[in-house]
């Protein structure tokens, strides 16, 4: 138990919808509630601002670890300022859309009154997941981000072997492995584009995918010594959890841990918390800002308590 106990809230999706035995964010409430905090809930559409303060239509919450059937129980809805509370967990998952950055945006009034944002509205709003990977050059495969048709063309007729996907996607969405053949390539960025009107991604394709999609965690830059493989499933080429994939925990390689200090100073200058490498192979595919997930997997495999290191290094702020 921290010696102090703060406010905390959690912005979220519905608290009655989430995935009971994996949900991340369920993992980063018990904690909280074994450290002693006193904890409060909003959605997304409970933010608000009013004569330029950011307010909320708050309820207190109690979180139950053991319970898979009555895991919270909420309070009444009280309006109220967010500088009332010492802490927001923004949790609300992708797509990173205008409504995401309208909430952020309504978030960073609270922190201009000295509330804890985790993460900072500055680094939600900068750091597209898929984009902000790409000022680590030298820890990625080929990749081009474009809307054009021949662009896109040229480069799988480079590269072979590619996968296109989303700039805003999550748990795998939209994302198409396109052979050398070129078959369906037309349709493909067709659909993604919105006939060359939005950006998205190509990468060269990464064959290490059999072995797992490892999700590496950091918090305040310092990783988590053991990363998530999430491995496809048959016929797949997407590892994510929610794409049908299975999770393995392992420890860190020294390529992995090289990757991490790549990247470590640009996550410490933004002041990122809780962030999420995803590494396939020898190169990183994305970074995750926004949701990350895949604590309760590690903790379940390897009896690590990634919600208390998280808790703990919020406190340190305190």
């Amino acid at each position: 138990m921290s010696d102090t106990s703060l406010k905390i809230a959690v912005v979220m999706d519905p608290i009655d919808r989430v995935a009971w035995k994996k949900d991340t964010t369920l993992a980063l409430l018990w904690a909280a509630k074994r450290h002693g905090h006193r904890l409060y809930y909003l959605e997304p559409d409970d933010l608000y601002l009013k004569n330029g303060r950011a307010m909320g239509r708050l309820r207190s919450l109690e979180v139950f670890e053991n319970d898979p059937q009555h895991y919270y129980a909420l309070g009444d809805v009280e309006a109220g300022p967010l500088a009332d509370m010492d802490v927001i967990l923004m949790r609300q998952d992708p797509p990173v859309d205008v409504d995401f950055n309208n909430a952020v945006h309504l978030l960073g009034f609270a922190e201009r009154e000295g509330v804890l944002v985790v993460n900072p509205t500055r680094a939600l709003l900068t750091c597209n997941e898929k984009l902000y990977a790409q000022q680590f050059p030298q820890c990625l495969v080929p990749t081009v981000v474009s809307s054009n048709d021949a662009v896109l063309r040229e480069f799988h007729a480079e590269q072979g072997d590619t996968i296109f996907k989303p700039l805003d996607g999550m748990g795998g969405s939209g994302i198409f492995h396109i052979a050398p053949d070129g078959r369906n390539i037309g349709s493909v960025i067709e659909q993604l584009t919105r006939r060359g009107a939005q950006q998205i991604m190509a990468q060269r394709y990464i064959p290490e995918i059999s072995r797992g999609d490892t999700r590496i965690l950091l918090i305040d830059g310092e990783p988590v010594p053991y990363g998530l493989a999430r491995i496809p499933s048959a016929g797949e080429v997407r590892g994510n959890l929610a794409a049908g994939g299975r999770g393995e925990a392992r420890e860190l390689t020294e390529r992995d841990r090289w990757l991490v200090a790549q990247v470590q100073p640009s996550i410490r200058e933004m002041g990122l918390v809780f962030v999420g490498l995803d590494v396939i192979g020898d190169y990183i595919t994305e970074i995750n800002v926004t949701s990350p997930t895949c604590a309760r997997e590690i903790d379940s495999q390897k009896g690590t308590d990634i919600g208390g290191m998280l808790l703990t290094a919020i406190e340190r702020r305190f």
